[in-house]
């Protein structure tokens, strides 16, 4: 995903490269396309696997997907933004 397109990472607080299209085709996909970067999406990718592994998500049904939304805005937008879900213990090696 290489582009010359920069962004203020609203994540990472610095102007980094962005994103080369919106993730969806929503008021949510436009926002993360002009002000989340590509390493904060790739991030986003990672907690996302974490969030539907740890709440058994089946993306097939409108309330995961809903749920999923909710938490990546409150990932990039929201006050809480760096809390696990609730419950999470991370895994030990």
């Amino acid at each position: 995903m290489s582009t010359n397109r920069t962004v203020m990472c609203v994540k990472l607080q610095k102007e980094l490269p962005g994103l080369s299209e919106p993730p969806f085709d929503n008021p949510l996909g436009q926002r993360i396309f002009e002000t989340v970067s590509q390493d904060a999406w790739k991030m986003w990718v990672e907690r996302m696997k974490m969030i539907m592994n740890e709440y058994r998500l089946n993306l097939g049904t409108k309330e995961a997907q809903d749920f999923l939304m909710q938490q990546m805005e409150e990932y990039f937008f929201g006050e809480g933004a760096s809390a696990p879900p609730p419950g999470f213990v991370p895994e030990t090696h």
